[in-house]
């Protein structure tokens, strides 16, 4: 943990009272309160949802509170721009460095600012200045493109300061960064703080937070749950602010070791170079097995593998014993459905209508001699989805663009109903959606497996994994680090094992080539330091 900070230092910036509600009636936030003391990196941490994206945007501009005030050196502003926050001395850096990769680190950095700097030879003095102030050398004519992650993160901090920043917000600075990476990035940070540059550090690693920074306030549900000094806090605190008690009904699991049926889906040493590595595991007939991490941890690129999306992506699946080709054409025919993250990116066509979209997966089934589509096959499949599935439209000719996140996302599940599927691919499937589409669609996943299907479901909301699921498998750093029974796993649990800060709780992982998950008590690892 950082070191304390000085009470007698007015505050650098202030929240008083901030609310948001969006145009749909979404309160993403609700009297938000926060101090931000200069010269101090100050932690924001909280799930997924809680209101840190939102209560970013406000303080850097890019939104405008619905309610409450902001106070920049004890004086209430109203920044209607980013660009009023920037001239302040507000930067912002998220995880994706908005840097433009066809020019050189030198152009980057000054970007915008040559008006200011005329000559090549100020701006190298000035370039030179600002490596010497945080430690660090890069090439200044290196291609911003040419540069892995850690060098543009630097390259981002150098921008800011360039441009006065007196507060830097650093969002998820760490989640695509290497160890060494991670520890230039602290070392950078710690060495600005000392020079009188204040931070604002949202992630999710609590590792990261409770080594880090010197205060922090926690968010659930757009509400300020916790403000303490980083001194006072420990990790089962944290875990409780961000989580709360909650520990769910679990009525309809069965104990991790009570098999339904054989193994359906088999993955071996799955291993996408810089993302996952060496994944193995099992998911039986009749089970659904969650997949649990945070940002970075390689949730969304372990299913993509799987369902031969990546053709970086090397290892074995198999589908009821039967190896599988690595292409999504080969897994679709192996019986292995992906309901992807972003639905209209990925899992439907925007202009089509709700018919079309849902005969997708099995047109040639649904085609006279499997060449021409049948409207009429298609049509009765579409009316079997909506009916079965509850989606509210006027009709199946609507196009899916104009229906609602929930029932969009409906019609994304639609397109596996009938289809000869017995393993399901889930990845964030009721993100964006309300309360009650969310309801439906996790009855509809364990109706996929009382089915005899078998399910792998990917999620940033742990409380959401242990209320569908039988067993949760935790990724850290491209790795299963720990099993738990979601019978008796609690959500705080899952948190702390997710964030780095271990447990004595969890099970050792499931062995694949026994097609048994694990047992035996076992402690948990961390995330790597």
């Amino acid at each position: 943990m950082a070191g304390g900070t000085d009470s007698t230092m007015g505050p650098i910036l202030e929240t008083r009272g901030v609310s948001k509600v969006f145009g749909n009636g979404t309160q993403a936030l609700t009297d938000v309160d926060m101090v931000v003391r200069p010269a101090t990196i100050h932690g924001i941490v909280g799930a997924n949802g809680a209101g840190k994206s939102t209560l970013i945007k406000i303080i850097s501009g890019a939104i405008r509170p619905s309610d409450g005030a902001i106070l920049w050196k004890g004086r209430e502003v109203d920044w209607s721009s980013p660009r009023d926050a920037r001239a302040a001395g507000v930067r912002t850096i998220y995880q994706h460095i908005p840097l433009v990769p066809t020019l050189s680190v030198l152009d980057n950095v000054f970007l915008d600012q040559k008006g200011f700097l005329r000559g090549e030879g100020d701006l190298r003095v000035a370039f030179r200045q600002l490596l010497e102030r945080i430690d660090y050398d890069i090439d200044p004519e290196a291609i911003i493109s040419d540069l892995p992650i850690g060098d543009r993160q630097m390259v981002a901090i150098l921008q800011a300061l360039s441009m006065g920043a007196e507060l830097v917000i650093m969002d998820e600075p760490t989640a695509s960064l290497s160890d060494a990476e991670r520890e230039l990035a602290f070392s950078i940070a710690r060495r600005l703080r000392a020079q009188g540059t204040t931070f604002l550090y949202i992630s999710h690693f609590l590792d990261e937070i409770l080594d880090l920074t010197e205060e922090v306030t926690v968010l659930r549900d757009g509400r300020v749950t916790l403000r303490a000094a980083t001194s006072d806090l420990d990790a089962a605190r944290l875990v409780t602010a961000i989580a709360g008690n909650r520990l769910l009904a679990t009525e309809h699991h069965r104990s991790a070791a009570d098999h339904v049926g054989k193994p359906l889906l088999e993955v071996e040493r799955m291993t996408v170079p810089g993302r996952i590595e060496g994944v193995s595991l099992t998911v039986h007939e009749g089970e659904v097995v969650g997949l649990a991490g945070l940002l970075g941890s390689g949730r969304s690129e372990l299913l993509h593998a799987i369902f031969g999306a990546d053709g970086k992506a090397r290892g074995t699946v198999k589908v009821e014993g039967r190896k599988v080709g690595r292409s999504t054409g080969a897994a679709v025919d192996a019986g292995v459905a992906l309901v992807p993250e972003d639905r209209f990116k990925q899992g439907l066509l925007g202009p089509w209508s709700i018919w079309e979209n849902t005969s997708l997966p099995d047109i040639k089934r649904l085609a006279w001699r499997g060449l021409i589509p049948s409207e009429k096959a298609q049509r009765a499949r579409a009316d079997r989805v909506v009916e079965a599935l509850g989606v509210v439209t006027r009709s199946i000719d609507t196009e899916v663009r104009d229906l609602s996140g929930g029932n969009a996302q409906k019609v994304v599940f639609g397109k596996w109903l009938d289809g000869a599927a017995r393993v399901v691919l889930l990845d964030d499937p009721t993100v964006g959606v309300d309360v009650g589409a969310k309801s439906d669609i996790l009855e509809l996943i364990r109706g996929f497996a009382k089915s005899g299907k078998a399910v792998l479901m990917a999620s940033s909301d742990f409380e959401e994994l242990l209320a569908v699921c039988d067993r949760i498998l935790i990724l850290a750093g491209g790795g299963i680090v720990a099993e738990l029974d979601a019978a008796t796993a609690t959500e705080q649990e899952v948190l702390a094992i997710a964030s780095g800060l271990g447990s004595t709780a969890a099970t050792t992982p499931t062995d694949p080539s026994s097609g048994t998950p694990g047992g035996a008590t076992a402690t948990a690892q961390g995330l790597p330091a």
